[in-house]
């Protein structure tokens, strides 16, 4: 008996499969950008019990031993314990504060990425020992929320990861509005990445790295590009977010001129 099979004509059948492959990377794409978008509301989430909860808590806790201080006046050694439990607390409530702000700085809601990044940037130079030279003052426009959260998160994971990895101790930050796009740019002058190591880093292997993916899976969800060029006097990341085309409430929502940034 004979049997007649039907096949594909050749093009059809890669049509078929490269159609099956862009409609799979692009669920693939799409739930990276979702996991983003939860870990960022996890972040702001955790941001707030930190500060509403455990920091009212250790509030509280320094209340009493002010009132304990003052029923041991007497006792010079209660005083020390006292004094020592005292410092503590004061540097548990730095560290919670500090922890919160890292997880969800609250100046990026309030007054936007400008005043933001200058917070972090200073707070950055000070537990790295790392000098930082910023240029983002002049950018006090308020841009749409979401654009403001990857430009925060990507100038936070390339800061860090200078911290680790670099060896510098100076860095630069330059933050500019072109006619259609913005630019944000984090240079380090440390030892720089081989060629071998930043051909891995510039392609989408698994040597990527979590915290580079996850930039450029943000960057990607505005259409924007990251790029990394590096040499034996240091490496910079570059970071471009297209403003055109965009919808009409693209560049209105919450726009406002921001004269200072306020101290958290």
């Amino acid at each position: 008996m004979w049997t007649l099979t039907k096949r594909l004509k050749p093009s059809t059948a890669q049509s078929d499969l490269e159609k099956s492959i862009q409609e799979r990377t692009a669920e693939l794409q799409a739930l990276s950008q979702r996991l983003l978008d939860v870990q960022d509301q996890e972040r702001r989430k955790i941001a707030r019990d930190l500060h509403d909860s455990t920091g009212q808590t250790l509030a509280a806790l320094k209340i009493s031993i002010s009132f304990l201080q003052k029923s041991c006046n007497e006792n010079a050694e209660s005083q020390a314990i006292i004094a020592e439990v005292s410092q503590l607390a004061d540097q548990a409530i730095e560290e919670i504060r500090t922890t919160a702000y890292l997880l969800h700085p609250p100046l990026l809601d309030e007054v936007g990425f400008a005043c933001a990044a200058e917070w972090f940037i200073e707070g950055f130079s000070t537990r790295s020992g790392i000098h930082v030279a910023a240029d983002i003052s002049n950018s006090r426009v308020r841009l749409p929320r979401k654009i403001e959260i990857v430009l925060f998160r990507v100038l936070q994971e390339s800061l860090t990861n200078i911290h680790r990895h670099s060896g510098a101790s100076e860095a630069a930050i330059r933050f500019r509005s072109e006619q259609d796009s913005l630019i944000l740019e984090i240079q380090d002058f440390g030892k720089g990445i081989s060629p071998e190591r930043l051909y891995l880093l510039t392609g989408m292997s698994a040597q990527t790295g979590i915290g580079l993916a996850g930039m450029r899976e943000r960057l990607n969800e505005l259409n924007g590009t990251l790029e990394i060029e590096s040499n034996s006097h240091g490496t910079t990341m570059r970071a471009t977010v297209p403003l055109n085309p965009a919808p009409a409430t693209f560049l209105v929502e919450n726009r406002a001129a921001i004269g200072t940034c306020a101290t958290p």
